[in-house]
């Protein structure tokens, strides 16, 4: 097989059906699917002309447009191993990268950082070739295909290495979250080079034949519901800050959107029952990571339960693991993904992925409910620990959003001396009095869970995609203390 080959030849779209729209505020560029399927293979075929052996590796800095989408599935069908970073990354952080995969080619943009070091360099268009490359290479399914990087619990970027078989594993996601069908028109707020918008905004759509819709550079976010409603959306993705955001402004009708998809961090009740008022439509969350996709979620035809992210989508095997060894339902452990599912990662540049009894541990904490549903309690070394007890942030986030004039919340670990740890809230949204606050949490959590220190922020820290980073915030924490 090959990746490439399968999200853009197997779909059945005729080549005049329109795979991609990049939305600016004065104009839209439309691609076909033919035209897409031209440029990858064109691309290809320049990148073959340089003579790079399969399994070259080929860093990407690129901007938010096509160039960045186009280039990474044409490295694919060269057999090349595409490495797409962030734009927004500095030099001190790509070259860091760089020195990890030592590239044979960089593939850049001008204006955006560029590694320390000699390395072949060359900008999109002088790739295309005047005759494409007629078919995708095949290989096998176990084959490397691409390397993502994402940050270890020391802040360390991580390549990991995923296989042509992880796009597979992205069709259990058509059903168990998406509901996606090859009509939809989905719409996300993310930059191409995000995991979560090159995955669920442009390859799964393409592979099941419908349309992307994608914010170009320079579009704000605010502007969402006005495109969206101008293109005629059908789903909407995003991250949970970006529909908290959109809740805040001058929403239209959205008479074509079906409903919306969040991840990339644990979506507030609150969140999701505004959007339901306001726009009549439902959000369904899912959770995964950079080492397998998603793999659990809500869908349109299995909504979650109260407190839960979801179901585990058709197909896929997970367990809650105490030590090596599965829980009984309703005992919290470590989520862990069956070591032969077909989306998980090669391993790492660095080591390979670890297994325990079959299965892959995710260094998330969770609980499977009775009825199959999971709650997600948030990463291992993100769990607060106050009075002795273990205490999950997102259930303390979760209660405390609850107050009317609070907005984002993060809870975090204050040690008042060495002997003596707290939890501490920082929020956003109307400042509040500390005893209401305080009132609030007695009300809504037992008392080893309630915060006794609160802090009111104009911002709290996120990424370029809306993501709240709350380990940048107990660094920054313990540096200013």
């Amino acid at each position: 097989m090959n990746l490439t080959d399968w999200v853009l030849f197997r779909n059945n779209a005729r080549d005049d059906k329109i795979a991609l729209e990049v939305i600016g505020a004065q104009d839209t560029d439309h691609w076909s699917y033919g035209r897409l399927r031209h440029a990858v293979m064109a691309t290809a075929a320049g990148l073959m002309a340089r003579d790079l052996k399969p399994g070259a590796c080929v860093l990407m800095r690129l901007g938010n447009s096509p160039d960045f989408v186009v280039t990474y599935l044409a490295a694919i069908a060269a057999r090349l191993i595409p490495v797409p970073t962030s734009a927004a990354l500095g030099v001190v952080e790509i070259t860091k990268i760089a020195d990890q995969v030592r590239p044979d080619l960089i593939i850049a943009h001008p204006g955006i950082a560029l590694p320390s070091g000699r390395y072949d360099r060359v900008a999109p268009p002088d790739l295309l070739a005047t005759t494409p490359l007629k078919t995708p290479i095949a290989t096998k399914s176990d084959a490397l295909a691409y390397i993502v990087f994402t940050s270890g619990t020391a802040s360390t970027p991580m390549g990991v290495k995923h296989a042509h078989r992880a796009i597979i594993a992205r069709a259990m996601m058509f059903d168990g979250w998406y509901g996606l069908t090859s009509d939809d028109r989905v719409l996300h707020a993310g930059a191409f080079n995000w995991t979560f918008t090159l995955g669920t905004g442009l390859l799964d759509p393409w592979t099941k034949g419908a349309t992307a819709l994608i914010l170009a550079d320079g579009s704000s976010p605010d502007q969402l519901p006005a495109f969206a409603e101008h293109h005629k959306a059908t789903i909407l993705a995003g991250a949970p800050g970006v529909f908290r955001r959109l809740l805040k402004t001058q929403m239209p009708k959205l008479p074509h959107l079906r409903h919306g998809l969040v991840a990339g961090e644990k979506l507030p009740e609150t969140v999701r029952q505004d959007w339901q008022v306001t726009t009549g439509t439902t959000l369904h969350e899912a959770f995964g990571q950079s080492e397998c996709s998603t793999f659990i979620s809500a869908s349109p035809n299995r909504p979650a339960p109260n407190g839960t992210v979801g179901y585990v989508q058709p197909g896929r095997r997970i367990a809650i693991l105490n030590g090596a060894q599965p829980t009984n339902r309703n005992e919290v452990g470590m989520i862990a993904v069956d070591a032969n599912d077909p989306g998980l990662t090669l391993g790492y540049l660095s080591h390979p992925v670890e297994t325990q009894n079959g299965w892959c541990p995710t260094g998330d904490i969770g609980l499977m409910r009775n009825d199959g549903a999971i709650e997600y309690h948030g990463r291992a070394d993100d769990i607060l620990t106050a009075g002795g007890f273990r205490v999950s942030p997102l259930e303390v986030e979760a209660a405390m959003q609850l107050m009317p004039g609070l907005d984002e919340a993060i809870a975090v670990d204050h040690d008042v001396n060495r002997d003596t740890t707290l939890i501490a809230l920082h929020y956003t949204g109307t400042p509040q009095n500390d005893d209401r606050l305080k009132a609030h949490a007695n009300q809504h959590l037992a008392r080893h869970k309630q915060p006794r220190l609160f802090v009111h922020a104009q911002s709290l820290p996120k990424n370029a995609n809306g993501k709240l980073l709350r380990k940048a915030l107990k660094t920054a924490i313990e540096e200013a203390s």
